[in-house]
């Protein structure tokens, strides 16, 4: 985690994933900490780099990218292959996730798609890279669950969050 956060800054992010804003009087209400404070640690943060950007969280469905394809891939080893291949992997249209995993297969992806002429041409795109042996692809039918950006803090208690970084709630 990073170093410069503290109790109120996690209490803060927390209030931003679980209201879906970071509008100060809303994250005041939330928190109870002073809007002036609130502002100003909002600064910090994006200066820090703890905040990134200040990009709405979309309905992927909503937007037609409907289809999540989850692939395995298998690929040659030599050396570097996995920072080659994951960047040839990470280039193709569609593929919003790539990690290099541990274990039989090297590359697991996962790719928001708009039909299945898209997932088509996804195959296509892995048959293309000369190093991959081969691919598993899986259509997801429905999610359970889903998280990211912001959304992820929604995943975990505040208290023991705190208390694994060392952190301990100051209004207790």
């Amino acid at each position: 985690m990073n170093n410069t956060l503290d109790e109120r800054d996690v209490k803060i992010l927390f209030a931003i994933a679980d209201r879906e804003t970071d509008n100060t009087e809303i994250i005041h209400e939330e928190t109870g900490i002073p809007k002036s404070t609130v502002h100003y640690r909002l600064q910090n943060l994006k200066e820090a780099g703890v905040i990134t950007n200040d990009l709405y969280e979309l309905d992927l469905d909503e937007v037609g990218l409907g289809l999540t394809v989850i692939s395995e891939v298998w690929a040659e080893f030599d050396e570097g292959y996995h920072e080659r291949v994951g960047e040839q992997l990470a280039d193709i249209e569609g593929i919003n996730q790539v990690y290099f995993t541990m274990g039989d297969t090297d590359f697991v992806l996962i790719g928001r798609l708009t039909s299945r002429d898209m997932v088509e041409r996804l195959v296509e795109d892995y048959e293309s890279i000369d190093e991959i042996n081969r691919t598993s692809s899986k259509f997801v039918i429905s999610t359970i669950k889903t998280s990211e950006g912001i959304g992820t803090l929604r995943d975990y208690d505040q208290a023991s969050f705190l208390e694994a970084h060392g952190l301990s709630d100051e209004t207790e």
